[in-house]
Protein backbone atom coordinates (compact mmCIF):
# COMPACT_ATOMS: atom_id res chain seq x y z
CA UNK A 1 0.00 0.00 0.00
CA UNK A 2 3.19 2.21 1.13
CA UNK A 3 4.73 1.73 -2.29
CA UNK A 4 1.47 2.52 -4.46
CA UNK A 5 0.81 5.61 -2.58
CA UNK A 6 4.55 7.02 -2.91
CA UNK A 7 4.26 6.08 -6.59
CA UNK A 8 0.06 8.34 -6.70
CA UNK A 9 2.71 11.00 -4.54
CA UNK A 10 5.36 11.35 -7.17
CA UNK A 11 3.55 10.78 -10.27
CA UNK A 12 0.80 13.63 -8.86
CA UNK A 13 3.24 15.67 -8.10
CA UNK A 14 5.45 15.75 -11.07
CA UNK A 15 2.45 15.05 -14.23
CA UNK A 16 -1.19 14.63 -12.94
CA UNK A 17 -0.65 18.28 -11.02
CA UNK A 18 0.01 19.79 -14.09
CA UNK A 19 -2.45 18.75 -16.58
CA UNK A 20 -5.22 21.02 -18.27
CA UNK A 21 -8.11 21.46 -16.38
CA UNK A 22 -11.59 19.25 -16.67
CA UNK A 23 -13.29 21.91 -18.53
CA UNK A 24 -10.53 21.67 -21.47
CA UNK A 25 -12.16 20.76 -24.54
CA UNK A 26 -9.12 18.35 -25.63
CA UNK A 27 -7.86 16.36 -22.82
CA UNK A 28 -10.37 17.84 -20.19
CA UNK A 29 -11.86 14.32 -18.90
CA UNK A 30 -8.65 12.35 -19.63
CA UNK A 31 -6.80 15.00 -17.27
CA UNK A 32 -9.71 14.33 -14.68
CA UNK A 33 -9.34 10.68 -14.66
CA UNK A 34 -5.78 10.82 -14.06
CA UNK A 35 -5.96 13.02 -11.43
CA UNK A 36 -9.02 11.32 -9.74
CA UNK A 37 -7.19 7.75 -9.80
CA UNK A 38 -4.39 9.67 -7.74
CA UNK A 39 -7.36 10.52 -5.24
CA UNK A 40 -8.06 7.32 -4.44
CA UNK A 41 -4.30 6.22 -4.30
CA UNK A 42 -3.51 8.73 -2.03
CA UNK A 43 -6.70 9.47 -0.08
CA UNK A 44 -7.44 8.03 2.79
CA UNK A 45 -11.01 7.81 1.63
CA UNK A 46 -11.75 8.82 -1.97
CA UNK A 47 -15.51 8.64 -2.96
CA UNK A 48 -16.87 8.68 -6.80
CA UNK A 49 -17.00 10.93 -9.59
CA UNK A 50 -14.18 12.85 -7.30
CA UNK A 51 -12.86 15.85 -9.34
CA UNK A 52 -9.54 17.25 -8.55
CA UNK A 53 -8.35 20.64 -10.43
CA UNK A 54 -5.69 21.46 -11.78
CA UNK A 55 -2.53 22.78 -9.17
CA UNK A 56 -4.34 21.64 -6.53
CA UNK A 57 -1.88 20.82 -3.46
CA UNK A 58 -2.63 18.33 -0.47
CA UNK A 59 0.74 16.70 0.30
CA UNK A 60 0.82 13.21 0.83
CA UNK A 61 -3.01 13.22 1.25
CA UNK A 62 -3.45 10.34 3.43
CA UNK A 63 -5.09 12.05 6.06
CA UNK A 64 -7.86 13.62 3.90
CA UNK A 65 -11.57 12.25 3.00
CA UNK A 66 -13.60 13.39 0.13
CA UNK A 67 -16.87 12.15 -0.58
CA UNK A 68 -18.92 11.32 -3.57
CA UNK A 69 -19.07 14.00 -6.27
CA UNK A 70 -17.58 16.39 -4.80
CA UNK A 71 -14.26 18.89 -6.15
CA UNK A 72 -10.76 20.04 -4.94
CA UNK A 73 -10.56 23.35 -7.01
CA UNK A 74 -7.81 25.08 -8.89
CA UNK A 75 -4.58 25.40 -7.24
CA UNK A 76 -6.28 25.16 -3.61
CA UNK A 77 -4.31 23.75 -0.92
CA UNK A 78 -5.70 21.05 1.79
CA UNK A 79 -3.24 20.26 4.91
CA UNK A 80 -3.37 17.38 6.87
CA UNK A 81 -6.70 16.29 8.18
CA UNK A 82 -9.27 17.25 6.39
CA UNK A 83 -12.94 15.65 5.54
CA UNK A 84 -15.22 16.59 2.85
CA UNK A 85 -18.75 15.17 2.37
CA UNK A 86 -20.73 14.42 -1.01
CA UNK A 87 -22.00 16.88 -3.97
CA UNK A 88 -19.22 19.66 -1.89
CA UNK A 89 -18.21 22.50 -4.74
CA UNK A 90 -14.96 23.92 -4.14
CA UNK A 91 -13.56 27.45 -6.14
CA UNK A 92 -10.10 27.56 -6.78
CA UNK A 93 -7.20 29.02 -4.55
CA UNK A 94 -9.01 27.66 -1.26
CA UNK A 95 -7.12 27.16 2.00
CA UNK A 96 -7.69 24.53 4.39
CA UNK A 97 -5.22 24.58 7.59
CA UNK A 98 -5.72 22.17 9.96
CA UNK A 99 -2.66 22.77 11.60
CA UNK A 100 -0.90 26.08 13.19
CA UNK A 101 2.46 27.15 14.50
CA UNK A 102 3.29 27.53 18.03
CA UNK A 103 3.89 30.82 19.39
CA UNK A 104 3.09 30.59 23.57
CA UNK A 105 6.68 31.25 24.54
CA UNK A 106 8.34 35.03 24.22
CA UNK A 107 11.66 33.37 25.06
CA UNK A 108 11.83 31.42 21.85
CA UNK A 109 11.17 32.62 18.37
CA UNK A 110 7.93 31.47 16.99
CA UNK A 111 10.01 29.94 14.02
CA UNK A 112 11.26 27.24 16.44
CA UNK A 113 8.45 26.82 18.43
CA UNK A 114 7.44 23.73 16.30
CA UNK A 115 3.58 23.03 15.38
CA UNK A 116 0.36 22.20 17.44
CA UNK A 117 -1.44 19.08 16.83
CA UNK A 118 -3.74 19.14 13.97
CA UNK A 119 -6.80 19.25 14.47
CA UNK A 120 -9.36 18.10 12.09
CA UNK A 121 -11.81 19.96 9.52
CA UNK A 122 -15.18 18.75 8.67
CA UNK A 123 -17.15 20.18 5.22
CA UNK A 124 -19.94 18.23 5.29
CA UNK A 125 -22.72 17.48 2.22
CA UNK A 126 -23.71 19.86 -0.58
CA UNK A 127 -21.60 22.72 0.90
CA UNK A 128 -20.26 25.73 -1.92
CA UNK A 129 -16.87 26.60 -0.75
CA UNK A 130 -16.23 30.25 -2.87
CA UNK A 131 -13.09 31.17 -4.26
CA UNK A 132 -10.08 32.27 -2.17
CA UNK A 133 -12.06 30.87 1.13
CA UNK A 134 -9.76 29.95 3.98
CA UNK A 135 -10.85 27.65 6.40
CA UNK A 136 -8.83 27.31 10.08
CA UNK A 137 -8.42 24.53 12.16
CA UNK A 138 -11.16 22.70 13.72
CA UNK A 139 -13.60 24.23 11.92
CA UNK A 140 -17.36 21.92 11.43
CA UNK A 141 -19.44 23.42 8.27
CA UNK A 142 -22.46 22.04 8.63
CA UNK A 143 -24.43 20.74 5.53
CA UNK A 144 -25.95 23.39 3.02
CA UNK A 145 -23.42 25.77 3.75
CA UNK A 146 -22.36 28.22 1.30
CA UNK A 147 -19.13 29.99 2.17
CA UNK A 148 -18.73 33.15 0.27
CA UNK A 149 -15.44 34.18 -2.05
CA UNK A 150 -12.96 35.41 0.52
CA UNK A 151 -14.14 34.56 3.74
CA UNK A 152 -11.84 33.56 6.49
CA UNK A 153 -13.86 30.39 8.95
CA UNK A 154 -12.65 30.75 11.58
CA UNK A 155 -15.55 28.83 13.82
CA UNK A 156 -18.24 26.69 12.77
CA UNK A 157 -20.75 26.98 10.14
CA UNK A 158 -24.60 26.38 10.78
CA UNK A 159 -25.82 24.07 8.60
CA UNK A 160 -27.50 25.61 5.57
CA UNK A 161 -26.78 29.39 6.60
CA UNK A 162 -24.74 32.06 4.46
CA UNK A 163 -21.06 32.81 5.86
CA UNK A 164 -19.10 35.79 4.60
CA UNK A 165 -16.22 38.11 5.96
CA UNK A 166 -13.65 38.32 7.80
CA UNK A 167 -13.65 36.76 10.25
CA UNK A 168 -16.97 34.85 8.72
CA UNK A 169 -20.24 35.75 9.52
CA UNK A 170 -23.81 34.52 9.18
CA UNK A 171 -25.49 36.98 6.88
CA UNK A 172 -28.38 34.27 5.40
CA UNK A 173 -30.06 31.31 6.14
CA UNK A 174 -30.90 29.59 3.23
CA UNK A 175 -34.83 28.74 3.25
CA UNK A 176 -36.27 25.36 1.89
CA UNK A 177 -38.27 26.24 -1.09
CA UNK A 178 -41.43 23.54 -2.23
CA UNK A 179 -42.13 24.09 -5.93
CA UNK A 180 -44.51 21.52 -7.76
CA UNK A 181 -44.71 18.80 -4.88
CA UNK A 182 -40.79 18.70 -4.87
CA UNK A 183 -38.14 20.02 -2.44
CA UNK A 184 -35.22 21.57 -3.75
Amino acid sequence: MYLIRGIAFIFYICIAKRLPTSDTKVFGKVSKKIRQICGKAMFAKCGVNVNIERGADFGSGRRIEIGNHSGIGKRCSLRWEVTIGDYVMMGPEVVIISQNHLFNRTDTPMALQGFGDPKRIIIGNDVWIGWGVMILPGVKIGDGAIVGAGAVVTKDVPPYSIVAGNPAKVVKMRESQVSGGQNL
